[in-house]
């Protein structure tokens, strides 16, 4: 399914609601691509799931905030990788999550 075809088809399902969020925040792997940056070198070349990014203009195009919050210890590298996707600047602010038992808290802003 081509971006635009998913973007339209995402538009369509926002429509349906009147209230819409504010902000939408994404976790990074295995949400918006199919790996952990863990284990993927920064020379690589990723690639997101074939419906997010349609999914991620029909957000922006209602004017929904994005947001990544990620606990991934490999900032650099999923910051390289969100510059090669050209989606960076979708997003109004990427923070990290420390994993505590049960509870997450947002350490620092790092990307």
């Amino acid at each position: 399914m081509g971006e635009e075809r998913v973007k339209e088809e995402a538009l369509q399902l926002i429509g349906m609601f009147q209230l819409l969020p504010r902000l939408v925040v994404f976790d990074l792997d295995y949400t918006l691509w199919p790996f952990y940056c863990l284990r993927r070198s920064k020379r690589e070349t990723p690639s997101l799931y074939p419906h997010a990014k349609g999914i991620l203009y029909a957000l922006k195009d209602k004017r929904i905030n994005l947001a990544i919050a990620s606990r991934s210890p490999t900032a650099d590298t999923a910051n390289t990788f969100l510059d090669k996707l050209s989606i960076k600047s979708m997003f109004v602010t990427k923070v990290r999550l420390l994993e505590l038992p049960f509870y997450l808290f947002i350490s620092k802003v790092v990307f």
